[in-house]
This record gives C-alpha cells, structure tokens and sequence, in this order.
C-alpha cells in the first residue's frame, strides 16, 4: 500500500509530502488520528462560479442542500508533498488541487483546499472542520473502521473515493554511497521517515524481520526533516510513494541529492475521505471522478504531473485492503 498517515495519538496503517518546490515532498500509511485539529496555513479556491451557473452543473443537484447553498466544498490536505499537493508562492498546487478544480466543474461548487498536519486530517473530518480530504491519503480497512493497530475501536472511521494508485520506492543519498536496493538492506542501517505514516509502518515491520541486525528508525514531524538527515547521511533512506519519491529525485538540489533505488512495492489505492455520515457527498464524489475519467479532464492532470501511471480506470468506495 501508500500514501501518508498520522502522528499523536493515532490508529496506523498507510501504504499513499519542500518550503518550496524542490524542498518538501512526503511520505506517505497510514494512521487514524486521536490529535487535535489541524492549523490552517494556507487555501486555495479553485473552480466554482455564480450561483446560478453552478446550479447548471451536471452534478449540482446530487449534492447534500447545505454544500449548495454554501457553494463551498472545505477539502483538507497536508500541503508538503509535491507533486502531489505543496505550496507554490502561497498557492497550494500539485495533483490533488489540479484534480480539485476538475472535479468542481462537475459539482459546481468550489473546492477550497486548506493546510494543515496530516495528522490532523482525519480528525477534521469527525469535527465537521473539513468536508473532504484529498491528501494522497491511503485507503486501508483500518481507516475506514477507526481501528488501532491492535484492531481496537479508537473512532469511526471514514469512507473513501478511490481515485490515485500508487506504490513505494526509497528514496537514498545520490549515488547510494550505501548500497541500499530493497528493506532487506536496512539490517543494521538507520532510516528516516515522517511520524505517523504506513512508512513508518513499513520501516517497523522491517526491524521485526531484522531481528538481532537492528534497523534504526528516525521519525519525524514532516517528511522534509527525514529528506534533510538522509542528505546529511544521519539517515540512509527515507520512503515515499513513488510519484513524491521520483519527484525529489528530479528536483531537489537540481536533481544532485537523492535518487530513487529498488523496485516499487506495495501498490495501494490513495482515497477522498469523506465522513460515514455523508453518503450522498461521498456518492456525488465518487459520479464526479467517475466523470472527469471519461471527459479527459483526469488524465490531463495526470500528464501535467507526471504520474500517469498511476491512473485508476474508474472509481471506487472503499477498495483499499
């Protein structure tokens, strides 16, 4: 699986985050989280138009009667994993924001996309803060059920609009002055990772299989602290899914500072979080994705980015394992 996850008090899973563009990507999970809100550090409207008009929208009229007459959408994300969602001169831009602003055509209401921790996204989602998330957040049974990684009930859980594939690759110092080419040869090495993510998670797991060989791990707030100790060679790899992991390859210090080693793994589904509560948001979602895949729209987005590979031919609920 991919995608990022959580920190605190949480339920861990994910399988699915740079100051600037060449600076911050993420790592990818996941966890439900028991945290405090997240802090708003920045938004971005996209799409939306004159009430009228967007009454005229294809999918207008499936929307629940309180999004309408808001003309709004508040869509939570974690704005530091390019390309898939990073600030850009106080924008917030990337893959889901881009998606975003499709979708909002169908819908006919704005997308209005807001910062914060990734830890916090979910809990956003229990206190009505947020409508959606769209955060390359990993869909998996844990989330969806509010389970722990003990099976414990800790909430209740979210439902997902399927709408990104994608698997995880290291991402190690230029050169791999390390020899590092798959988790079997972080035996006896040390690594870094953001906090809360099904990284970290996958990290865990390789310790317990290294057994007497001790597998270090560094985890961290953001996964550009974890990014900065690799670079340092505190750390010899970090873990990301791979459209984030190939695009800190590609940027960072002019392509000079990292390179993505071994083969993907664990290829997982990223997913819209939408509360259990709001079936018919959750329902409107889901036609709207299912729409943009047929007008063209997703694939352009897609191509923009980079990452067609990691397309889903239709959309699905809660098709995360």
């Amino acid at each position: 699986m991919t995608a990022r996850s959580t920190r605190c008090t949480t339920a861990k899973t994910r399988t699915s985050r740079l100051a600037a563009v060449a600076a911050i990507a993420v790592a990818g999970s996941m966890l439900l989280t028991a945290c405090g809100d997240q802090t708003e550090s920045g938004s971005t409207k996209e799409g939306g138009s004159s009430s009228a008009a967007a009454s005229k929208a294809p999918l207008f009229s499936k929307l629940p009667a309180d999004i309408q007459k808001a003309g709004v959408i508040k869509v939570g994300t974690d704005a530091s994993y390019a390309p898939m969602e990073f600030t850009d001169g106080g924008k917030i831009v990337g893959v889901d924001p881009d998606l975003g602003a499709a979708l909002s055509k169908q819908l006919g209401v704005k997308l209005e996309f807001v910062s914060g921790t990734f830890d916090g996204l979910i809990t956003s989602i229990y206190t009505g803060r947020q409508q959606l998330i769209m955060s390359s957040m990993t869909d998996n049974k844990k989330r969806q059920e509010g389970l722990d990684d003990n099976g414990k009930k800790i909430g209740k859980g979210i439902d997902f609009v399927d709408y990104f594939s994608s698997g995880v690759s290291l991402l190690v110092k230029k050169g791999n002055p390390q020899n590092v080419n798959s988790l079997d040869d972080l035996c006896g090495k040390t690594v870094a990772v953001q906090r809360g993510t099904i990284y970290e998670d996958t990290f865990k797991a390789q310790a317990t299989k290294c057994g007497d060989k001790k597998l270090t791990i560094q985890a961290f707030d953001t996964d550009a602290e974890a990014q900065t100790r690799v670079k340092a060679g505190g750390a010899v790899a970090d873990l990301n899914d791979y459209p984030v992991a190939s695009y800190i390859a590609k940027t960072s210090g002019g392509g000079n500072d990292f390179e993505v080693t071994g083969n993907q793994s664990d290829v997982g589904l990223f997913g819209i979080g939408v509360s259990k509560d709001n079936t018919q948001l959750r329902d409107a979602v889901k036609e709207a994705l299912d729409a943009i895949i047929k007008d063209g729209s997703y694939a352009e987005v897609l191509k923009k980015w980079d990452v067609e590979g990691s397309a889903v031919k239709s959309a699905t609920i809660n098709a995360g394992k």
